[in-house]
């Protein structure tokens, strides 16, 4: 669009469950309009999980036709894009058209694949990508993809392969690439020499042929070709995966910060200063890279948080939109009088990574009211995160200083104190529910020179930040030893969710977090 006024940033945000499509003043990040659409998801087998490419891209078009025809004069200075992270599309080179379905993040299908390539393949994957050799990552995802298609009658030299960036890029734009940081969840990224390794294409058997050029985040992914009511000629100048982008959100682009978002799982992120492999039970990954410069972060990933919330309002009754029923609930109680909820639906993710744990619910007894099952299950949400962080640090090499706080449980301010509590030290919300469309979108603006290229440092000590940006940090209450007290329920807890119950035979692995080996990912009740 051409119009007048200030230039304008159009943020396709493209989500597992939905695409938002957000118009954005850079300088203040106020959100001018929104386009939304709901994305279908679909569970053929067990611990099959598929969307269909056709739906995404449908679904990408409405929400900026949408979003557009609240701002029809609007001047769009760029677009960026924020996506669902390792989920694979597969589709034909000549004609755009999809060759099978997506292969969610979740999806487990190549659970006896990766089992196969053994456990001198798993430290090879260890020690070049930073993550687990695991079907919930996109190589060999892409392998099966492959082999449907050509089994179909595809030829092998049409077929391209990509994450969802690369497949919304190549219909934004006709570009056949990919951002940096998509690139590093698959597998096959080498994090020194960001590019694809021809070790790693060949021990999952992807031709790099099919694979779509590694570029940086914001680097020049072309221009628009004119799609609806979105004109030609616009250019696209950031991508971010979506987690990646609201740790870019938050400011924490230096070690010292995190953010936890709180979604169905979590994503606890903070930066580190290189790609040096972490503790066990933690990854690392490419977060973007920027002015040709890398900035690589340590994560953990929650299998159950928003889905441990949304299980126990269901058991008492409710359906908590937002947390607002648990936190009412939770509210009555001033402890959870020996209650402990470990939320181990599918297996415990980070930094356990033990997929035979089962969900436990301990300390109930004739006492216990509503109430306190509601806390229980805010407080394991807390735990979990707080589990991450100490994984995190466990090496002395990271620390989070101020953990930030984005995602839709954050509307609770009971859970955000519980948090602060529980890790003994602030918790910075966001002020606003779209973290990840407005952290691509600050990206996009320092590429189009709407907003200086350096990027902010973190506060000078904890709990430091402007006090004209939202709230106030939300700050720790316990006493050590209480936070102490609850941290040891907690684990005791957890090890009887991992079979470790008491007066059973001593494991040394239950006080530290365990190399993730290869699991079974399981569809979530």
């Amino acid at each position: 669009m051409t119009g007048t006024g200030r230039p304008l940033v159009l943020a396709i945000d493209q989500g597992t469950t939905n695409t938002k499509a957000l118009l954005v003043d850079p300088r203040t990040s106020a959100v001018v309009a929104v386009g939304s659409r709901s994305v279908g998801i679909s569970f053929p087998a067990p611990g099959w999980v598929e969307q269909d490419a056709a739906e995404i891209w449908s679904a990408t078009v409405a929400a900026v036709d949408e979003c557009l025809a609240q701002a029809p004069d609007a001047r769009i200075a760029g677009v960026a894009v924020s996506n669902q992270r390792e989920s694979v599309v597969v589709w034909s080179r000549s004609t755009g058209v999809p060759l099978g379905p997506v292969l969610g993040w979740q999806d487990a299908r190549t659970s006896a694949a990766c089992a196969a390539l053994g456990p001198v393949a798993a430290q090879e994957v260890r020690l070049r990508t930073g993550l687990s050799l695991d079907p919930m990552y996109s190589a060999p995802k892409m392998r099966w993809l492959l082999d449907a298609a050509t089994a179909s009658g595809a030829d092998p030299a049409d077929v391209c392969l990509g994450t969802v960036d690369a497949w919304l890029i190549w219909n934004l734009t006709g570009e056949f690439a990919t951002e940096a940081g998509n690139a590093a969840r698959t597998l096959l990224l080498d994090l020194q020499e960001l590019a694809w390794h021809p070790t790693l294409l060949s021990l999952f058997g992807v031709p790099g042929s099919a694979l779509p050029e590694v570029r940086a985040s914001d680097g020049d992914f072309g221009t628009t070709r004119g799609v609806g009511s979105l004109p030609a000629g616009i250019p696209l100048v950031a991508v971010l995966a979506d987690s990646h982008a609201a740790l870019y959100r938050h400011g924490c682009t230096q070690p010292g910060e995190g953010k936890a978002t709180y979604g169905t799982g979590s994503s606890v992120m903070t930066p580190c200063a290189g790609a040096d492999q972490a503790p066990d039970g933690i990854t690392t990954t490419l977060a973007w890279l920027t002015d040709g410069e890398p900035t690589y972060a340590r994560e953990g990933n929650i299998i159950a948080s928003g889905s441990a919330l949304d299980w126990m309002a269901r058991m008492l009754g409710g359906d908590d939109e937002g947390g607002a029923l648990l936190t009412a609930l939770a509210a009555e109680a001033t402890d959870t009088a020996g209650v402990v909820l470990v939320p181990a639906f599918s297996g415990l993710g980070a930094p356990y990574w033990d997929r035979a744990a089962t969900g436990v619910l301990t300390g109930v007894t004739g006492g216990t009211r509503r109430a306190h099952l509601a806390l229980a299950a805010l407080e394991a949400v807390a735990h979990q995160v707080a589990d991450v962080v100490e994984a995190i640090e466990s090496d002395g090499r990271a620390r989070i200083g101020v953990l930030h706080a984005d995602g839709g449980a954050t509307a609770s301010g009971l859970l955000m104190a519980l948090q602060a509590d529980l890790l003994g030290r602030p918790v910075r919300v966001a002020d606003s529910p779209e973290a990840s469309a407005l952290g691509v979108t600050l990206l996009a603006a320092r590429t189009l020179g709407l907003a200086p290229r350096t990027e902010p440092a973190p506060g000078a000590e904890p709990g430091a930040r402007d006090p004209n940006l939202g709230t106030p940090d939300v700050q720790p209450r316990l006493t050590a030893a209480e936070r102490v007290a609850r941290r040891r329920q907690w684990a005791t807890a957890v090890a009887r969710s991992r079979g470790h119950a008491v007066g059973c035979e001593p494991d040394p692995t239950i006080s530290t977090p365990t190399q993730e080996p290869v699991m079974e990912m399981k569809e979530h009740a």
